[in-house]
């Protein structure tokens, strides 16, 4: 285990910082490419052809129900970058063009997510930002910073799932061409997720059981709040990450969603190189949030599942007031003066006895809420389920830029 550990270790620090190598030192074999529509297989010498080498092909348009290959290469690689813009900026068409990698041959892609959330932000709102792993300089654009090591080939397609055409997708990706790599070398995944709304009393999946071994990299998570709620805190709920074969109770688990993100007693507006809270829009009820593991890395060997409770919290006669106009949650705990209090272990304790202590009281709550969870593994493809459909994607989205 300790060996294996140890290999994972220095195989990621590899990929994760070949491209931050001394820049002085000529690595062996190595060769630089960059796919656009100008050259989207990366080949030595062929590109700028159209036009008489004129800006022939800046850009191109992807019709609605159609797909555009941004990558086809053979051999073995790592995608360093990948930067992207479009005309149709909105919510709706965030989520519904889908960008799909496929490693090696696979069949089945490593990569299938909303394109506005896979670069790093949820809801499908381009805000100003710059973390570790993504960028957007002036909300217009984006960036991708994660290594993508393939041996045997690469692919990027992206499918436009709407009812209406883009008109301009601009593109670069920009990548190492290598002779092989070490066979203890990962590849690159993603798994997006939305519940609208989440079950009562159930965790929301970040991650379901994913089979193999690899490193968890984090996620961006976003959150439409319930109006049954009114104002209402959310954010109550703990990670749990479930390693290696464990059962009803997890390896990992956290404090609190704000806590997760490194911030605490509530969550505003904040961008750090791996935390950060890019929306915090209270009277909108509309927040997206990310974590990524780069310092502090999670691998596993045979699995791992990453939940967060859907829990949040207010003062008791608030918490009285919504339960008497029908709302639907289930009080979990209390803490005020008195002391901290449990009320699902055996307690007999009711939020509506007289002698019921004042305080925070923390409940099981339902919200709408989505995910991309990045990770390493140790295959091309994962035993993961597919991509939701687009109506799923775009509910509650907007049409507007």
């Amino acid at each position: 285990m300790k060996e294996f550990l140890t290999v994972v270790a220095i195989s990621l620090l590899t990929i994760n910082f070949s491209y931050s190598q001394e820049w002085y030192k000529m690595p062996e074999k190595t060769r630089t490419r960059w796919a656009s529509f100008e050259n989207p297989e990366a080949e030595k010498g062929a590109g700028g052809k159209e036009n008489s080498g004129a800006k022939g092909h800046a850009f191109d348009r992807i019709n609605a129900g159609e797909s555009v290959t941004l990558l086809h290469v053979d051999g073995a690689g790592t995608i360093n970058r990948i930067w992207l813009t479009i005309n149709d900026r909105s919510p709706y068409m965030l989520r519904s063009l889908r960008i799909e990698m496929y490693w090696d041959g696979s069949q089945k892609p490593a990569v299938s997510a909303p394109l506005g959330d896979f670069f790093g932000i949820g809801l499908g709102r381009l805000v100003s930002f710059e973390n570790e792993l993504f960028s957007d300089p002036e909300g217009r654009s984006f960036n991708c910073y994660i290594p993508m090591p393939f041996k045997k080939g690469a692919k990027i397609i992206v499918t436009n799932d709407s009812d209406r055409d883009l008109t301009s997708l601009y593109y670069d990706v920009d990548l190492v061409k290598v002779e092989n790599h070490d066979n203890n070398v990962l590849y690159f995944h993603t798994y997006w997720h939305r519940e609208n709304p989440t079950e009562l009393k159930k965790d929301y999946e970040i991650l379901p059981e994913l089979k193999g071994s690899g490193r968890f990299l984090g996620v961006n998570m976003g959150v439409l709040t319930n109006v049954a709620y009114e104002e209402s805190w959310w954010g109550e709920g703990e990670v749990k990450m479930y390693l290696d074969g464990d059962g009803d109770f997890p390896t990992i688990v956290g404090t609190g969603t704000e806590d997760y993100i490194g911030t605490g007693w509530g969550q505003g507006v904040f961008n750090n190189r791996y935390q950060g809270s890019l929306i915090a829009d209270g009277e909108k009820g509309e927040f997206a949030f990310y974590r990524y593991h780069v310092p502090d890395p999670v691998y596993f060997t045979r699995d791992i599942r990453v939940t967060i409770q859907q829990i949040g919290g207010w003062q008791k006669d608030k918490v009285v007031e919504l339960l008497e106009n029908g709302t639907d949650l289930i009080p979990v705990s209390v803490a005020g003066e008195k002391g901290f209090f449990k009320l699902l272990d055996g307690s007999s304790l009711k939020i509506t006895d007289p002698n019921f202590p004042d305080g925070w009281v923390n409940f099981y709550r339902r919200d709408d809420v989505s995910s991309t969870a990045y990770f390493y593994l140790d295959s091309p493809a994962n035993n993961l389920p597919e991509l939701a459909p687009v109506d799923v994607r775009t509910a509650k989205m907007s049409k507007e830029n």
